[in-house]
């Protein structure tokens, strides 16, 4: 009787134990298939993103080399799912920005201001994926929401596309636009093309490793600004939803020499929520 006892023990520690491998492998499965959708821009997941920025400054302007600031920029993402497998795509993103160093022409020295910068936004259509091929078009604009003098005063409006490649362990992508002003109070003149590179790797366990800098031209005062990116994250299961933590450090190669960027260190936490603004559409629809 105790030997039989021993054994249903056995039996019960064994299940126990396969059934909790079990449940850790189809976690990391889903953390796995959750990392990779929020590495493609044309994913059908809604999410929150607070990027926490900081950055350090250089120059030749008196005081640059000393100058430093941190943005809180939200960028949630509402894709609108289609039968057809497309997918219209809203994206803004509201910076708030703190002890911005802003070069004040009167005195020659720079003031710290704080306060919500212009609002950007994008409407894509993404078509549907063929194969590994990812597209998308739309327009990309910004309106000048900013306050305490940290914005242009001017509306932008522009086209972007996007062109990658997906798999289920790699996506690399392009992804240009450029903004005019369109009108507004302010007198800046706006013509800036922006071109973002990226390359994700997935090793699994729901991290993603890789690098994406956003490259940018001003052309009205030609000038590069060009970062080198490197960027890691991980895809983990929180109070009953997804949420991805990632960090990126970018260094500057190019920028303008009198005041420019020398380092960013961001720090990104995105959770993944019910898409709410689809679900509303589509009870409207139907």
């Amino acid at each position: 009787m105790r030997g039989a006892g021993k054994c249903r023990a056995a039996a019960l520690l064994l299940i126990t134990f396969a059934a909790a491998a079990h449940a850790q492998e189809a976690e990391s499965q889903a953390a796995d298939d959750v990392a990779r959708e929020l590495a493609n821009p044309n994913t059908a997941l809604a999410s929150l993103t607070f990027k926490n920025q900081f950055r350090w400054f250089e120059g030749d302007l008196p005081g640059a080399d000393e100058q430093s600031a941190y943005t809180l920029l939200f960028q949630p993402v509402f894709p609108f799912p289609r039968s057809d497998g497309s997918k219209i795509m809203f994206r803004p993103a509201v910076p708030f920005l703190v002890g911005q160093p802003v070069p004040a022409s009167e005195t020659g020295q720079f003031e710290s201001k704080t306060g919500l910068g212009d609002i950007a936004f994008d409407l894509a259509y993404a078509f549907p994926p063929k194969s590994s091929l990812i597209t998308a078009a739309g327009i990309i604009s910004s309106i000048p929401t900013a306050t305490g003098g940290l914005g242009t005063k001017r509306f932008t409006l522009g086209p972007e596309f996007l062109l990658g490649v997906a798999t289920s362990k790699h996506i690399a992508l392009v992804y240009p636009n450029h903004q005019w002003d369109i009108f507004g109070s302010g007198d800046a003149d706006i013509s800036l093309t922006t071109l973002q590179l990226a390359y994700v790797y997935l090793p699994g366990g729901g991290w993603n490793v890789g690098s994406g800098p956003i490259l940018t031209y001003d052309w009205v005062v030609e000038q590069w600004t060009i970062p080198l990116q490197v960027n890691v994250g991980k895809t983990v299961p929180l109070g009953g939803t997804a949420w991805k933590l990632s960090l990126e450090v970018n260094y500057y190669v190019e920028k303008a020499d009198a005041f420019g960027p020398a380092w960013m260190v961001g720090f990104n936490v995105t959770p993944v929520l019910k898409n709410y603004l689809a679900s509303f559409l589509n009870d409207i629809l139907n």
